[in-house]
């Protein structure tokens, strides 16, 4: 892995880290302009939009944390995770 987090990042998080900025920006571009405009619809859309920037970036989060855990295993910084035990069919006793 690089100095740098970026570098090593998926395609994935880099495209949810700039979509949510840009759709965070748009929602505060038209934050503002509806408070200039005394818009109150325009501005109300505008915290919905900003309210899915910041989702869309939580899901960066997500994404980001679950390629670094994958990185610490393939390097074997950290034991892979025991796959599940499935349920046994149950036992005929007379």
């Amino acid at each position: 892995m690089t100095n740098t987090p970026w570098e090593a990042s998926s395609g994935l998080y880099k495209k949810l880290t700039f979509g949510s900025m840009a759709v965070s920006g748009t929602g505060i571009i038209l934050a503002f302009i509806g408070a200039n405009t005394h818009n109150r619809p325009l501005m109300y859309t505008a915290l919905g939009i900003i309210g899915i920037g910041l989702v869309t970036h939580v899901i960066g989060l997500v994404v980001r944390a679950r390629d670094a855990k994958a990185w610490r295993v393939s390097q074997g910084l950290v034991p892979a995770r025991r796959p599940k035990r499935t349920k046994r069919a149950p036992r005929d006793t007379p």
